[in-house]
């Protein structure tokens, strides 16, 4: 009977193998499949993308800017004119 319980042995030890060979599969199979929805979504996000109001939204800052930045430089001329009216 010992070699049976040797042989019954050796083979619930490669069961054992295969099982956490498949588990480990099985999990690799699982992070990559959320993975791939993960990047699907980031990628339907990006094609979704209204390019028109987007645009437009970055012509409207792009203007507020330039008005901020000529507001700026009028007030170093006007502070530039007072010093220039006290000297």
């Amino acid at each position: 009977m010992s070699i049976v319980d040797e042989n019954l042995t050796t083979i619930n030890e490669f069961r054992g193998n295969f099982g956490s060979a498949q588990n480990q599969l099985e999990s690799a199979t699982r992070n990559l499949m959320t993975s791939y929805v993960n990047i699907k979504n980031a990628e339907s996000i990006i094609r979704d993308v209204d390019y028109a109001i987007e645009s437009a939204n970055f012509n409207k800052l792009n203007i507020i800017t330039q008005a901020g930045s000529f507001a700026l430089s009028q007030s170093y001329k006007q502070v530039e004119n007072i010093l220039n009216l006290l000297k």
